[in-house]
């Protein structure tokens, strides 16, 4: 896969190159967009096809990627917890 490919297959699920969709969210959003193309369902062939081939490409990526467990990027993607943290011990948030 190239990057192009990766951008396009990122454009027909709606997210943009900053977004960091999970496996979830792809599987989520590649079934509602199945409802939409499937030709079954008053879709359109080629479309569904488009939707399949990049869903094949995020899914490859996705469980190809290098997952960082550090505690920098946990408190990056759970923002609350890191507030939690940062503030747990703040004696004016005492009640």
């Amino acid at each position: 896969m190239t990057h192009v490919e990766l951008k396009d297959a990122l454009t027909v699920f709606g997210f943009s190159e900053r977004d960091q969709p999970t496996m979830a969210q792809v599987k989520r959003r590649h079934r509602e967009l199945s409802r939409k193309y499937h030709p079954d369902l008053q879709g359109d062939a080629q479309h569904m096809q488009v939707l399949n081939n990049a869903a094949t490409i995020l899914m490859s990526y996705l469980q190809s990627y290098r997952f960082s467990f550090t505690e920098e990027e946990f408190y990056r993607q759970n923002p609350d917890e890191l507030l939690r943290k940062q503030f747990a011990t703040d004696p004016w948030g005492s009640s």
